[in-house]
């Protein structure tokens, strides 16, 4: 396993135990101070509850195009992202041909009553009821669950930082998320990769954490480890079948002041030597409450990055008008 990127098991944290709590929070603050990334076990979600997503996903991804045009979207919206669609690579200044995978996005949709806010923020998911039905049951559950882990793990970066439990769970009382579920089929289906094209170009997160559940694969996950930091730029990603992959993303890096990077990656394309290989992943992206002021953490816990603050929806939505491909 990577000295960078470790992983780290719940267990003692949830144990209660003052101690293994705070040793926890240690070895969390260190990871995310060099890559921004790591795994977790111990969070409870099993891998039959992620196995069923995937397989409800599957079946929609399986239908013909005409089908799933029916609830195409583009970035930000709550349907069907047909490849093509997004160059994450953009969001950083990277010029790169757009991302090889399709997507199926759902999201937070309870109205707060504010209209602004709602209709952009929580949209009203939409589902494929009459060809895919069992895709809504599974995707509400797997909602739900992730955003109580994400909550938890709110609390133990709380603690990692040296703040009160609530400090960042304080602002996720209504907060905006969002699950992709990324298609990566094979070239068979996605054509031969053209030169600097990846399944996901190169960037960061933008919000607070990220919580992936991945497949293995030859043309997976990447993360950039500096060598300041201990890594030799980009690598593949650790992976273990029972492990969440946990990285934070822009808001979260700023709210430290720059003590812990946004984790830094990528998804390569279709390997030469497995170009068929299909992989899914499940991509819950948590925020934050509706126009957060996110102020940098100052004093001897912070970093030392001079960030202004910032409002997260404004922020957010810059970043994915960035990424939209025109």
């Amino acid at each position: 396993m990577s000295a960078s990127i470790p992983v780290i098991d719940l267990g003692p944290w949830l144990s209660g135990d003052p101690d293994a709590r705070a040793r926890t929070a240690a070895a969390v603050d260190a990871a995310l101070s060099r890559a921004g990334f790591l795994l977790i076990t111990g969070h409870g979600v099993g891998a039959a509850e992620r196995e069923r997503v995937r397989a409800a996903a599957r079946a929609f991804f399986a239908l013909p195009t005409e089908a799933k045009q029916r609830y195409s979207v583009g970035v930000g919206g709550r349907g069907w992202l047909a490849k093509g669609a997004e160059a994450n690579g953009y969001s950083e200044g990277t010029p790169t041909p757009p991302d090889l995978k399709e997507s199926w996005t759902v999201g937070a949709d309870q109205p707060t009553g504010d209209a602004e806010i709602d209709a952009f923020w929580f949209q009203p998911n939409h589902w494929p009821q009459a060809e895919v039905p069992q895709l809504r049951t599974e995707a509400e559950d797997y909602l739900g669950r992730m955003r109580t882990v994400a909550d938890e793990v709110l609390r133990l970066l709380a603690a990692a930082l040296g703040q009160d439990p609530g400090f960042f769970t304080d602002h996720t009382g209504h907060p905006t998320y969002t699950l992709n579920i990324n298609w990566y089929p094979g070239t068979g289906v996605v054509g031969e990769p053209v030169p600097g094209q990846f399944r996901i170009g190169p960037h960061t997160d933008f919000g607070t954490v990220t919580l992936l559940d991945r497949q293995q694969g030859k043309g997976g996950l990447q993360v950039y480890v500096a060598p300041e930091d201990g890594g030799d730029g980009w690598q593949d990603a650790p992976w273990e079948p029972d492990a969440l992959t946990v990285n934070i993303g822009d808001l979260m890096a700023r709210w430290t002041g720059g003590r812990w990077k946004s984790g830094r990656h990528r998804v390569l394309p279709p390997s030469p030597d497995a170009p068929e290989e299909d992989l899914m992943s499940l991509v819950y992206f948590y925020e934050c409450d509706p126009h957060t002021q996110v102020t940098p953490v100052g004093g001897p816990t912070g970093g030392p990055t001079a960030y202004r603050t910032v409002d997260s929806s404004a922020y957010l939505r810059a970043k994915l008008d960035a990424i939209t491909v025109k």
